[in-house]
């Protein structure tokens, strides 16, 4: 380990820094189109997912009726 700073030697840096930019920025996009592709987790058409105060309000609810 005392030896890797030499493999900026081999690479640019400035080079291996954009390519792991556009990696990441292409992998970030790929999994939200895979996301967009299912039913469930589509946000632009139709069955948004309850979340937040909603589910906490009807989740007291059920804990009432319960009791």
């Amino acid at each position: 380990m005392e030896k890797f700073y030499k493999i900026w030697l081999v690479f640019d840096p400035r080079r291996v820094f954009v390519a792991q930019g556009v990696f990441l920025f292409l992998l970030a996009a790929m999994i939200h189109f895979v996301l967009l592709s299912t039913d469930r987790y589509n946000w632009f058409e139709g069955n948004p997912v309850r979340g937040g105060a909603a589910s906490l309000i009807d989740l007291g609810a059920q804990l009432a009726a319960m009791v």
